[in-house]
């Protein structure tokens, strides 16, 4: 807080003008008194004013770089199934993976381990092939 003795404080100096004004009876010229040392106060402030404001200009502005928020679109669950048929046979996508997992499994291996699978049907050959993971062989094969 400012001291009232501080001459750079405009209240103040206003303050000490007010005491070293002559007492009037006559309203008028009081009230105008006040009114010119009010203006004389508001001059004052707006003249410290920009320099208030200088020194907030020269502050370097911390720049916050907000992201939109992602928008997301309401994806439909859409319901699929996949049915090969060929020869008289009839084999649907579920079969072919409870398949593979069960040949994955014959093969020593765990179904908690599989990432992945890739199934290819290849009807002439009454055949599937599979990967688990990326890693296939010749072996990995499902009979129709």
């Amino acid at each position: 807080m400012a001291k009232k003795n501080n001459p750079n404080n405009p209240i103040a100096a206003a303050a000490n003008k007010m005491k070293a004004a002559p007492v009037s009876n006559n309203t008028a010229e009081v009230k105008a008194a006040e009114v010119t040392e009010i203006k004389e106060v508001k001059a004052e402030a707006k003249a410290e004013a920009p320099k208030a404001e200088a020194k907030k200009a020269e502050e370097p502005k911390k720049e916050t770089a907000k992201k939109a928020p992602a928008k997301r679109t309401a994806a439909k669950d859409i319901k699929t199934s996949v049915v090969v048929q060929f020869a008289g046979k009839e084999v649907t996508e579920k079969d072919l993976i409870a398949a593979v997992k069960k040949a994955y499994t014959k093969k020593g291996n765990k179904v908690g381990d599989i990432k992945t699978i890739e199934i290819y049907v290849k009807p002439e050959e009454s055949a599937a092939y599979y990967v688990v993971n990326g890693v296939g062989a010749d072996d990995y094969k499902i009979e129709l």
